[in-house]
């Protein structure tokens, strides 16, 4: 082997080819996009949802729904699970931090407590609201409900 005789592998090189430098390249004129038309101008983009100039689906669909900007989102947790919670943890007090705990909610996340399910001790609990029926069966096993 020399080295005026190496080369490199079949198919491993490739001409590139040089558009728009005249007609003598071979690849002047119009340079390969043809005549007229949006894709032959410089600058051309295609927007998302384009459909060569048929009214787009986004477009032709009805709009419907409301998203209200104000609605406040709370992480739900029902009585019955604080009743095992407090079971498990021998706890006569639940807030945000032992729920945080217990991964039922993150740092972030506001709490509603919900009144599915049973309570039968006597739990302090905090939470960011309660439904009405939480609040009566905290209140009636003896218990408080703190709103933070």
């Amino acid at each position: 082997m020399k080295l005026h005789t190496l080369k490199p592998a079949v198919a491993s090189t490739h001409s590139r080819k040089r558009i728009g430098r005249g007609p003598g390249s071979g690849l002047g004129g119009t340079s390969t996009r043809g005549h007229k038309g949006a894709k032959s101008r410089s600058g051309y983009s295609k927007k998302i949802g384009f459909e060569g100039g048929q009214m787009p689906l986004q477009r032709r669909l009805p709009k419907f729904g409301f998203k209200n900007i104000n609605r406040v989102e709370y992480r739900v947790v029902n009585l019955g699970t604080l009743q095992e919670l407090a079971e498990k943890l021998s706890l006569q007090k639940i807030g945000r931090e032992e729920l945080i705990s217990a991964r039922l909610l993150s740092a972030k996340d506001l709490v509603k407590i919900l009144g599915s399910g049973e309570l039968n001790i006597k739990l302090d609990v905090e939470a960011n609201a309660f439904s009405k029926s939480a609040e009566a069966a905290i209140l009636s096993a003896g218990g408080t409900a703190t709103k933070i």
